[in-house]
């Protein structure tokens, strides 16, 4: 790591253009008689440009500066770095890699947030007119589950896992059709991003800052994409990713309006998507007893059960403590509601593990030696961990890959995070002009427990679109007096689900839309479905 070095010698690097004469250094440290002296070169840039030529390890390397940049190249990996993130450096430890989607640009590597935690991202660029693609961040959640093993690799990424396990094969349904698409293994802990000392991130804000620092510091290291409109599409927990970090850039953006930073730039955030998210807890848990017990198209209790008559007697009391939450928003009330929610409404899910029911799609069950239902998802975390894989894309070999950490998944629960309201802070951002499209499968229910804290939540449709009903924003009116409509895939018209939308005058994605994916589970990205995103 030289993000120290590399900071005191810009100190005093930016110091030489103000001379006007000087913007080239060269360090002599060949043994060739010109000793570690500095020495004048011509200018470069006119003046704004500062190279150093240096030697690490017996390597050479070539630090070019600007005003408001560094990068080290001619070493293992290319080092980028803004000066408005000193603590910060974005490292490509791969850009020709032979895996996955090789037709296409790629790049992978870390974003050094400090000397001791380390994001780890992996980018494609769109297979059809990149230059005009727009851009998009795909988080998956868990919390604490990869982005690279579940997102990329089991549900919408340029390949899936073969068969054999041994390699990968071409997804043609890929999102990155259309899209230039970048799959961020967040928080620190999740899939290959990892700290050296222990330090951890639990809460979602803290996340946004860290996603934040890393969208800018990509925009700025590859500029041809910061033009590009930015969709962030997030699952599962990312209901909760999604809008904090959403809230977060446009704070940073408005703030550039009246203070301009060096070196920070508009982040050009176009809309959000919301896959299967837990976003709004209220609206979510008040209709769980509704979807399992005769609600949901699949229907999997008996309304009568002894096990509904439960759920339903929970659920004012784990309402109130939802609500308490909402209200108070401390650590102590939010937890309350943890400890009783998830095990008051869920009490079923014992019972469905014993008989191996899908926790993502009710209609089948899951396939025979997988731990967590699809064979795929083992296959790929067995790929990803492989010493081969850690080299090509420039991971650090010696860290042991897992699909999800639940120690970090136990952290955000312990902080009461889970029934935090994500949905308040959309009324505004909708007013700015982003767009939000929220999207469910029918098929999908609720995950069995972890241990006795902690639950993985797959939320019900019904929840979802109760929560947009009754949120308060410039589209409300409108979505309330508007019926769902059919929606059919483009190439063969199938009948893939309904749409509610509201804004966009009638036409494209709309400002503020619900889709239903009819015979589709949780992860509804594996099924054989293809969105066209230039339509957003």
């Amino acid at each position: 790591m030289r993000a120290g070095m590399v900071a005191s010698t810009i100190a005093g690097m930016l110091l030489l253009p103000v001379l006007g004469t000087v913007s080239r250094l060269v360090r002599d440290a060949d043994g060739d008689g010109g000793g570690d002296h500095l020495g004048w070169g011509e200018n470069v840039a006119g003046g704004e440009q500062v190279v150093l030529e240096f030697e690490v390890a017996g390597v050479d390397e070539v630090l070019v500066s600007t005003e408001d940049t560094w990068t080290i190249v001619g070493g293992p990996h290319e080092t980028f770095g803004l000066n408005a993130f000193p603590q910060h450096q974005l490292r490509i430890t791969n850009t020709k890699s032979t895996l996955c989607d090789t037709t296409v640009k790629q790049q992978s590597g870390y974003l050094d947030i400090s000397e001791t935690r380390h994001l780890f991202f992996w980018f494609f660029e769109a297979r059809n007119d990149p230059h005009d693609a727009p851009l998009m961040l795909w988080l998956n959640g868990g919390p604490g589950c990869s982005s690279i093993a579940s997102g990329l690799l089991f549900e919408n990424g340029p390949c899936s896992m073969a068969k054999d396990g041994n390699g990968t094969v071409r997804n043609p349904h890929s999102w990155n059709e259309h899209t230039n698409i970048i799959y961020l293994d967040q928080p620190i802990g999740s899939g290959y991003s990892y700290s050296t000392d222990g330090s951890k991130v639990d809460t979602t804000a803290a996340s946004a800052v860290d996603m934040y620092a890393f969208l800018t510091m990509f925009l700025k290291k590859y500029p041809q994409y910061a033009s590009s409109p930015l969709h962030i599409a997030a699952e599962s927990w990312g209901g909760h990713y999604g809008p904090n970090l959403a809230k977060y850039i446009h704070e940073k953006n408005e703030g550039l309006i009246h203070y301009p930073g060096e070196g920070i730039i508009h982040i050009n955030l176009d809309s959000l998507i919301l896959a299967n998210g837990l976003t709004e807890p209220y609206s979510q848990f008040e209709t769980i007893a509704d979807y399992k017990c005769g609600g949901a198209p699949y229907p999997y209790l008996k309304p009568d059960s002894m096990t509904c008559r439960l759920i339903r007697d929970n659920t004012p009391v784990c309402l109130r403590l939802i609500d308490a939450c909402y209200k108070s928003m401390s650590k102590a009330t939010c937890n309350a509601a943890t400890v009783h929610c998830w095990p008051a409404l869920m009490f079923w899910e014992k019972v469905a593990t014993k008989i191996k029911a899908n926790p993502y799609d009710i209609r089948r069950p899951c396939e025979e030696n997988s731990s967590v239902c699809y064979m795929d998802i083992d296959r790929g975390e067995t790929w990803l961990d492989s010493a081969y894989v850690k080299e090509a894309l420039g991971a650090d070999v010696g860290r042991e890959f897992k699909t999800c950490n639940m120690t970090v998944n136990a952290g955000f629960y312990l902080q009461g995070e889970a029934f935090h309201n994500s949905a308040a802070m959309l009324p505004l951002l909708l007013q700015s002009g982003l767009r939000l499209l929220v999207y469910a499968g029918n098929t999908g229910k609720f995950i069995p427990p972890v241990n006795l804290m902690v639950y993985l939540l797959i939320s019900d449709l019904q929840g979802i679109e109760l929560w947009m009903d009754r949120l308060q924003n410039d589209f409300h009116e409108e979505f309330a007096a508007t019926p769902p409509v059919p929606w059919r895939t483009v190439k063969s018209h199938y009948l893939a689900g309904e749409v509610r939308s509201a804004g966009g005058a009638g036409t494209g994605a709309g400002n503020y839309t619900f889709v239903q994916i009819y015979d589709a589970g949780y992860t509804f990205q594996i099924m054989i479905i293809t969105l066209k995103w230039s339509h957003l």
